[in-house]
């Protein structure tokens, strides 16, 4: 008697359970929100403050950059104190009472706290050198800019396109301070031919 309840209860306790783990599909639609939320939050936080995508818009730029071209945008630059230098690329927001019709421009930063510039013969100087523009394929065709002292805190800005009337930029409205600074153009990534770093 005792041999056989031994042997019986041992059939019972290996024996595997058949019963199916049920399965609630509203739990794991609420579970998938969760991390689409989660997911989308983290998009939002990184393109607030670590990346942007612009595309170029006009030719203010050429021949560095061509209308239609998608820029990362770096923004981490404003949050860890690394300030634009001079040759950065950089996105910034339109300076008030501008004469443009875009929110953001893009130019490249050519003289900054302290520097003084002054163009003559078609040449840009900064700090009394003819500044080396590789970048740029023409002469400066819109006259002189008296020698300026750039202020504490602000950059001056010029397109790389230096044909007249090509470019809207701190020849116009001046110096900008460093907090209108979206963030710095690192590469080209549209098209995909064009992907280069800047």
């Amino acid at each position: 008697m005792s041999f056989s309840l031994s042997n019986n209860e041992s059939e019972r306790t290996d024996s595997p359970s058949e019963s199916p783990v049920s399965s609630n599909p509203l739990r794991e639609l609420l579970g998938w929100m969760k991390w689409f939320a989660f997911a989308l939050a983290l998009v939002v936080l990184m393109h607030q403050f670590v990346f942007h995508l612009s595309t170029v818009k006009g030719e203010s730029m050429q021949p560095t950059l061509e209308e239609g071209e998608w820029l990362f945008i770096n923004k981490t630059m404003r949050y860890v104190g690394t300030p634009p230098k001079r040759g950065d690329v950089v996105v910034i927001q339109e300076p008030p009472g501008s004469e443009s019709m875009h929110p953001f421009l893009v130019k490249r930063v050519v003289a900054v706290a302290g520097d003084e510039v002054h163009i003559r013969g078609g040449k840009l100087y900064v700090n009394g050198s003819e500044a080396q523009e590789a970048y740029t394929d023409s002469n400066i065709e819109d006259g002189r800019f008296e020698p300026y002292t750039i202020a504490e805190g602000h950059l001056f800005v010029m397109g790389d396109n230096r044909h007249r009337y090509a470019s809207y930029d701190s020849r116009t409205f001046g110096a900008i301070p460093v907090t209108r600074v979206v963030g710095r153009a690192e590469w080209i990534v549209w098209p995909p031919q064009k992907w280069r770093s800047l």
